[in-house]
């Protein structure tokens, strides 16, 4: 039987793209925590509901955009730059 391992690499643009989605996905979700608690609003049950889920998935999206894109490092290729640069200024 042939055993297939799926590799899945992201650019660094498509890792910050998709934590700038996950945090908007939390405040979206704080957000909605909050409303949930008003009793003027209606349906505060769902609201927590719903505002959970878009913590779960903002938290997997910022884990995805960390392991695989690379969010939170430098591109490849500019960090021997940058230490090229500091070494030389010295």
């Amino acid at each position: 039987m042939l055993r297939m391992n799926p590799v899945l690499g992201l650019a660094h643009q498509t890792g910050v793209r998709l934590a700038e989605v996950g945090f908007l996905l939390m405040l979206f979700a704080g957000l909605w925590f909050a409303a949930a608690q008003i009793a003027w609003f209606k349906l505060s049950s769902i609201r927590s509901i719903v505002a959970g889920v878009a913590l779960a998935i903002g938290g997997l999206l910022l884990i995805i955009a960390t392991h695989w894109g690379h969010f939170g490092g430098m591109p490849h290729g500019r960090v021997s730059t940058i230490a090229r640069a500091s070494a030389s200024s010295r």
